[in-house]
């Protein structure tokens, strides 16, 4: 079957209600999600193909963008990494085959995910109306493009993180986790606050993840800084200090 794209022709700005572009190859998911966010009062673009859909993205620059890991073309991990290169703001949900493809789209700049076989179940549409929410108050609420604290510089716009004046190279993942404590500075977060808020879902059973991700950011800012910036707080979570 030829891919498609459906697109009609409207604005933010004109319906003053959020815009948001799905990429999926399976019609009757495709129609679903669009049937009930039309409802909701969103305005939606449908694509079945990943290569029309990132060229629709770039000329309709949407609020939020829907990405199935089904859909032929450029793969929805790069059209992640993409549109994170060039469009920071623009919040992602992709929906993958598993939790580890999860990880995946997480780490190449996702805000949330889903996993396919979860959108059987009753309250699967609700959960993503729930994300679609948090995304989009998170975007509107968004700080400054530039955090500061003490010799650490976030550049939300670029992505880019420096301490005491040297670029530090990190991962999608690493640079969301940071970019949060940087946030809630000398503020205790509790490991679940930091999965819901960095990860956006929850892992199916016991997790490390956070701690494995802590570890990964604590090695490469000590390996230029000598001063401890991320602290554990025992029984509790983390905080930037």
């Amino acid at each position: 079957m030829q891919a498609k794209c459906f697109s009609p022709q409207h604005t933010p700005s004109e319906t003053g209600s959020a815009h948001i572009f799905v990429i999926e190859s399976d019609d009757k998911i495709a129609q679903l999600i669009r049937l009930e966010l039309s409802y909701e009062g969103y305005h939606v673009d449908l694509c079945q193909d990943g290569t029309l859909g990132l060229m629709s993205i770039r000329e309709t620059c949407p609020d939020l963008v829907i990405l199935s890991s089904s859909s032929p073309g450029i793969s929805y991990l790069e059209i992640c990494q993409r549109l994170r290169a060039t469009r920071s703001s623009t919040v992602i949900i992709a929906i993958a085959e598993d939790s580890s493809a999860c990880v995946a789209a997480l780490n190449a700049g996702a805000d949330h995910c889903l996993v396919r076989s979860d959108l059987a179940r009753s309250f699967a549409l609700e959960e993503l109306l729930a994300k679609i929410r948090a995304g989009l108050r998170r975007s509107q609420n968004a700080p400054s493009h530039l955090a500061e604290y003490g010799d650490l510089l976030v550049n939300r716009n670029a992505r880019q993180i420096h301490l005491n004046g040297q670029e530090i190279e990190l991962t999608a993942t690493e640079f969301n986790l940071l970019d949060y404590l940087v946030e809630h500075s000398e503020q205790v977060m509790s490991r679940d606050q930091i999965l819901e808020q960095v990860w956006g879902f929850d892992f199916m059973g016991k997790s490390n993840v956070v701690e494995v991700y802590i570890g990964y950011l604590r090695r490469k800012l000590e390996a230029q800084y000598p001063k401890r910036l991320i602290h554990t707080v025992r029984s509790i979570g983390y905080v930037l200090r």
